[in-house]
């Protein structure tokens, strides 16, 4: 007489709307009860290895694949980790990610990875998405978002950080470096130089920009030359294109310039090759430097000085940091200041 329970060399799959197959399937195909399933497919120990091997085979014969959704509301625990970014096609923040995702995955963590493109409706959006399948911990970009994601990460209890600033206050956590700061130190070697009439060039205007032109701003106040603050904003997305653009108008509008400080190294980049072909001399007649020191940078020509973030130990010590709050450890500096450094190269 037949036995009754499945062989799991040969599985079969119940019939259901949805098609997909479940811990059930698992079970009945190896002949033990689910709960046996989800216990060695999670390698507990008092499941007998002999066990292990058959649940094992029986759901690689069936292709199972586990509800990440399911198992978090079984244990109130989940093994994701939600990273919101504002663009992938940005090459920081590339970086960045790749040293969370190597920081995470080797502790047993998986990354959901979120694009913001910098607007704040979209950005609610992600997080009511990601917030509902309970997240084991949280990664966001910056301090500046809209009363109703504030609201959705404070409610959700899960354990957030930060980056590319430095925030403050208690029960909150960050990992950066003062975008002020860095806007400051790069306008003052302008300055260190002997250039006076310095333009701030921005795109994108994302909360951080701003910072930049504000430390900008604050340098030339102390110098004493607050009534020549010259800033070009644009909204449209950062490129090398623009960048090209934006030198051809600065020097236009205003040809006593004679140094510009661009918000990132792809306007700055853009800038030097519109410079190239037009036959403006860097640095003699004007003086160009970025931020972020982007790959390429130092091989411009001439190669540009620019402000180097480190943006992969920023990834690296965020995922250490959220680690530590996910497991319920005391996080010693809950605010890291990793700084910045002004790389000066021959565009200035």
């Amino acid at each position: 007489m037949p036995s009754s329970k499945s062989d799991p060399a040969v599985p079969t799959r119940r019939t259901r709307a949805t098609g997909r197959v479940t811990l059930a399937d698992v079970a009945e195909a190896a002949g033990v009860s689910p709960i046996t399933v989800s216990r060695a497919l999670r390698g507990e120990r008092a499941v007998a290895p002999e066990l292990v091997e058959r649940v094992q085979a029986a759901a690689a014969a069936l292709g199972y694949v586990p509800d990440p959704a399911a198992r978090a509301l079984a244990s109130s625990r989940s093994s994701h980790v939600a990273v919101l970014i504002p663009k992938l096609s940005n090459t920081l923040f590339v970086e960045l990610l790749d040293a969370v995702q190597t920081s995470l995955v080797p502790a047993g963590y998986q990354t959901l990875i979120g694009v913001t493109h910098y607007d704040a409706a979209e950005e609610e959006a992600v997080l009511r998405s990601f917030l509902a399948h309970r997240p084991a911990g949280l990664i966001v970009t910056g301090s500046d978002r809209s009363p109703a994601a504030e609201a959705m990460i404070e409610g959700s209890a899960v354990p957030c950080v930060r980056l590319m600033e430095v925030g403050e206050g208690a029960g909150a956590y960050s990992v950066g470096f003062s975008q002020k700061d860095a806007g400051r130190a790069i306008t003052r070697h302008l300055l260190d130089t002997g250039r006076r009439h310095i333009a701030y060039v921005a795109a994108q205007l994302d909360p951080r920009t701003m910072q930049r032109g504000e430390g900008y701003v604050a340098e030339l106040q102390a110098a004493g030359l607050g009534d020549r603050v010259n800033q070009v904003l644009s909204a449209e997305p950062s490129s090398m294109a623009l960048g090209g653009a934006l030198l051809e108008r600065v020097l236009r509008e205003a040809p006593q310039t004679d140094a510009i400080f661009f918000c990132n190294d792809d306007l700055a980049q853009g800038a030097l090759l519109a410079a190239l072909r037009l036959g403006v001399a860097v640095p003699a007649r004007v003086a160009v430097a970025g931020f972020n020191d982007l790959p390429g940078s130092d091989q411009m020509v001439p190669p540009l000085t620019t402000v180097a973030t480190p943006r992969r130990e920023i990834g690296r010590q965020a995922a250490q940091m959220l680690m530590q709050l996910m497991r319920g450890q005391p996080v010693e500096t809950p605010h890291l200041d990793l700084g910045f450094q002004v790389v000066k190269r021959a565009s200035s």
